[in-house]
């Protein structure tokens, strides 16, 4: 495993493990970015029917993933880990 993706994975976990409650307090835009940056490091381009405009939440997951569409896996990593630091930074 690279550094790469042991960043990535900590920084997944550190997303994943942070207290509601706590000083971490990504805005949604935040958690948004996060998301999608996620889909594209593991997942590759964005698949699936876009969901309808009722499923306001799930449709706007789905825009943020395809717009990150044929960001190679090695960059999406990077900017995901760069994102939780600077959340981190900015909610201490």
């Amino acid at each position: 495993m690279s550094n790469l993706e042991t960043r990535f994975r900590e920084a997944v976990e550190e997303v994943r493990n942070a207290p509601s409650d706590g000083p971490y307090k990504p805005s949604n835009d935040d958690k948004l970015r996060m998301y999608a940056l996620y889909r594209q490091a593991t997942d590759g381009d964005v698949q699936g029917k876009r969901p309808g405009m009722l499923n306001v939440i799930e449709r706007a997951k789905y825009n943020a993933w395809a717009a990150m569409q044929g960001t190679p896996r090695d960059e999406a990593m990077q900017r995901y880990v760069d994102e939780v630091e600077a959340v981190r930074k900015q909610y201490g």
